[in-house]
């Protein structure tokens, strides 16, 4: 498909963190873009402010005319919208092009240097940890990434078009439409088990998308994963390695030792070993696209962080106030190590709201695990996102194999009270769901208290 010949852009699930991305793009090379979403967020309003049209109800009357002529018009959907969707059913009636977000994004990646980040966990921290030393390193790189970036205050960047970043999503197995020049896979735990059925098929997936690259082209694994490539760890013996940690002044300091490289004194200020590993994937994905390690060791210093990636929102001597969009169990394990680091011997209050009835289900023993670590913990019922309920598959249940002493479900609206009564010197909330919106409330009812 030529992108000459399309000049407009139409949207199923505008809304979306990626879809939100491509999106831009689109308006950006001058298209005309619109799209549905289901509800309306921060995101759609933010494209509504640039000038795109976009509704929030099945009604082709509510589609712009001129995209109901297939001749040069685009839809792109997202796997997450069901087949039975009455604008998708008339497009594809109607013969209109219809293609996946990740088809597209490959489309427009694969005439690029392309690096692609993959993993169950920490694709997009370390895509926006990547784009930021491309950026700082002067490279012409347009970057889609799977969450706001505090240092571009966007989830999209376009300093040019040699290069691009993009999130390799394992999500309906969107990353084998993806060609890179280099790649990384930073995790290859158990999920999405709904689109993969077990663990074995989901890593046969990431092997595929691992024989993928370009001729020449680079892999990076983390050290103990079963993949052939260049291998990256903490304190060990891979080609690109950690070593000598220390905190000062809640800022991570250490030396980084790379192929014929060695750098002391290197500085990055997210907490978690987690982020550690995320920071030195994207800095040897940039070394492997050939950018001078001194300078992208210069800008791990500098990188702010990701909205909703063990984000401060308060941060008092008395009193600290996280968020994170951790959704499984080894994410929230992630978080907890992170706060056991940061901040030691400290009362700390959990909020959760797990996503999805299937992914509960799934790993019920290891989210009642890693949620016992908190000393309390307050559970809020679980976001469906795309599903429908699962008998016998509530927070209640997940809240009953918890071996935590202090455990409470909670409703949306008696979360202040119930937190004002814990009195926590340290309040963490996760989830990928709509906990994002009562996180804001949150805050600004502590920031009046703090």
């Amino acid at each position: 498909m030529n992108m000459t010949t399309v000049h407009r852009v139409y949207f199923i699930g505008i809304g979306g963190i990626g879809m939100s991305a491509l999106a831009r793009y689109f308006k950006f090379l001058g298209k005309e873009v619109a799209g549905y979403d289901k509800t309306a967020s921060p995101l759609t309003k933010a494209l509504e402010k640039d000038g795109l049209a976009i509704h929030y109800a099945e009604d082709m009357d509510l589609v712009p005319r001129s995209f109901l002529d297939s001749e040069g018009t685009l839809v792109v959907y997202t796997p997450a919208v069901p087949s039975s969707h009455k604008e998708l059913h008339y497009f594809k009636a109607q013969g209109h092009v219809l293609k996946k977000r990740s088809e597209v994004l490959g489309m427009i990646t694969n005439s690029t240097f392309s690096l692609a980040v993959a993993g169950t966990h920490g694709k997009t921290t370390t895509s926006c940890i990547l784009a930021h030393l491309l950026k700082e390193a002067g490279a012409p790189l347009t970057a889609f990434l799977g969450g706001i970036s505090e240092d571009f205050g966007s989830n999209f960047l376009l300093e040019g078009t040699d290069f691009s970043v993009v999130e390799a999503d394992e999500f309906d197995r969107s990353f084998l439409h993806l060609t890179p020049n280099v790649a990384c896979i930073t995790s290859m735990d158990a999920d999405h088990l709904d689109i993969y059925g077990n663990k074995a098929e989901l890593e046969r997936s990431f092997m595929e998308f691992s024989k993928r690259l370009k001729p020449n082209g680079k892999l990076l694994v983390r050290n103990g994963l079963p993949l052939e490539g260049l291998r990256y760890g903490i304190e060990d013996d891979s080609e690109y390695c950690i070593k000598n940690i220390r905190v000062e002044e809640g800022t991570y300091l250490f030396d980084l030792v790379a192929p014929n490289t060695e750098l002391s004194g290197v500085r990055f200020s997210k907490p978690g070993r987690h982020n550690l590993l995320n920071a030195l994937a994207a800095f040897a994905m940039a070394m492997e696209a050939g950018f001078a390690p001194q300078g992208l060791a210069a800008a791990l210093a500098t990188f702010k962080g990701v909205v909703r990636r063990f984000t401060y929102r308060i941060k008092n001597s008395d009193f600290v106030f996280i968020d994170d969009y951790a959704h499984h169990p080894t994410e929230i394990e992630a978080v907890h190590q992170a706060l056991q680091e940061m901040h030691p011997e400290k009362k700390t209050v959990a909020i959760f709201q797990p996503h999805l009835y299937s992914r509960t289900r799934d790993f019920a023993d290891a989210f009642a695990d890693s949620l016992s670590k908190f000393d309390h913990v307050l559970l809020l019922e679980i976001y469906p996102a795309r599903e429908e309920p699962i008998p016998g598959i509530t927070s209640a249940w997940l809240m009953e194999k918890m071996s935590s002493p202090s455990v409470k479900l909670v409703e949306k609206g008696a979360l202040a009270g119930a937190i004002k009564a814990l009195d926590p010197e340290v309040l963490v909330a996760m989830g990928a769901g709509d906990i994002g919106l009562e996180i804001q409330e949150l805050t600004k009812q502590w920031e009046h208290a703090h």
